[in-house]
């Protein structure tokens, strides 16, 4: 019996990852109720995915694919990667949107 080389494991473990991204990504945007051990469930197995594929090329592609995935891959290796998936741009963005509608609310108030 041949044993699949390391190559062709990630790929394998790859596609996992990006198969049960794509589903947490479905579910998250889905308008209809997901059933919460149906969620931690698949959320579970793609942890355990994530965990044995090595970064690369491949897998941010990924992540980039797939904003639930990049977040919950955030959180199981925050000790390397800290939370440098989130670009700074983005955030600082958003900080600033959030600051104007503050101000609007407290301006529109009196």
């Amino acid at each position: 019996m041949k044993t699949p080389t390391q190559s062709q494991r990630s790929v394998s473990d790859l596609d996992v990852v990006h198969a049960l991204a794509r589903l947490v990504q479905r579910m998250e945007a889905s308008p209809a109720e997901i059933d919460a051990h149906q969620y931690r469930t698949v959320v579970q197995q793609l942890t355990r995915a994530l965990e044995r594929v090595e970064p690369g090329k491949a897998l941010q592609l990924i992540l980039e694919d797939c904003p639930a995935a990049s977040e919950l891959y955030e959180n199981i290796r925050y000790e390397h990667a800290g939370l440098v998936r989130a670009p700074l741009e983005k955030a600082l963005n958003a900080e600033l949107e959030a600051r104007r509608a503050i101000d609007h609310a407290a301006a529109t108030r009196h």
